[in-house]
């Protein structure tokens, strides 16, 4: 706990009760994690400045206290409050960042002797412990902090990047203005890259949405939107459009006699 007898030895006058002396503890360990204080209440004061130290009005209220506090980069803004109940003093401490909190209570008879609150090797039961216990219930992880900030500042790229999987391939330049699939040569030793690659943004196997018409194979000279005799009538097909044919095509397909397999006895008139 190197530094915090200084401080409380600067904090003398305005130590009085116990639970001026666990706020004083806790204070120093917040100061330790990388944060200055700011200030008292919950809002903003024009007097406000960083520091290390408690503020001069910090134990005016024996049984409510708030303190302000914010990052070495002004990048993160605590709240810490202090709430006497009975003989334990209640602790909360919210990020106003991320609207996150944590809590603490601490046992004034357990930690705090009282007979000895102005002998700093004397006053606090078990320092070493209190200390670890705040650090490990009440204040921000710096490596959950580290990591927050690194996921926010890696979000809007991944929000921008055009190599997006689930990108439709249309909206990316590089597949054209209309966004077609392309027509390439299927690699003998490509089989199942399809299954790898669903959308066919590597322009070699088509992907796995079949579409007969750009599928990457030879086409047959068939136009669906000249029309097709006594089926559709020209323009019936959008020129381009996708379509799967719905019966043969041409009216003159030879085709089977329905009368040249026929049954025993059919020319009886009493069948």
């Amino acid at each position: 706990m190197a530094g915090l007898e200084l401080l409380y030895s600067c904090c003398g006058e305005n130590i009085s009760c116990p639970q001026d002396a666990i706020v004083c503890l806790v204070h120093w360990e917040v100061i330790k994690s990388g944060y200055k204080c700011v200030g008292s209440g919950d809002e903003p004061r024009s007097s406000d400045k960083k520091s290390e130290l408690l503020p001069s009005d910090w134990s005016s209220n024996k049984v409510e206290y708030t303190l302000r506090y914010t990052s070495d980069l002004g990048d993160v803004q605590l709240l810490l409050k202090a709430l006497l109940v009975d003989s334990a003093l209640v602790f909360n401490l919210m990020n106003r960042c991320t609207q996150q909190g944590s809590d603490l209570i601490v046992n004034l008879n357990e930690h705090v002797d009282k007979d000895h609150l102005h002998a700093f090797d004397r006053v606090f039961k078990d320092g070493g412990g209190l200390a670890a216990t705040i650090k490990s219930q009440l204040l921000p992880s710096r490596d959950k902090r580290t990591q927050a900030q690194t996921e926010r500042s890696r979000r809007p790229q991944r929000e921008d990047d055009d190599d997006d999987p689930l990108r439709v391939p249309g909206r990316n330049p590089r597949h054209g203005a209309q966004g077609q699939w392309p027509d390439a040569v299927v690699p003998p030793f490509s089989v199942g890259g399809a299954d790898l690659d669903p959308l066919g943004r590597s322009g070699i196997g088509g992907g796995m949405l079949v579409d007969p018409l750009r599928s990457g194979y030879p086409r047959s000279g068939f136009d669906p939107s000249s029309g097709i005799p006594d089926i559709l009538p020209p323009g019936a097909v959008p020129p381009g459009a996708r379509f799967d044919p719905f019966g043969p095509i041409g009216r003159h397909r030879p085709g089977p006699d329905p009368d040249h397999m026929p049954p025993p006895g059919y020319d009886d008139m009493f069948m």
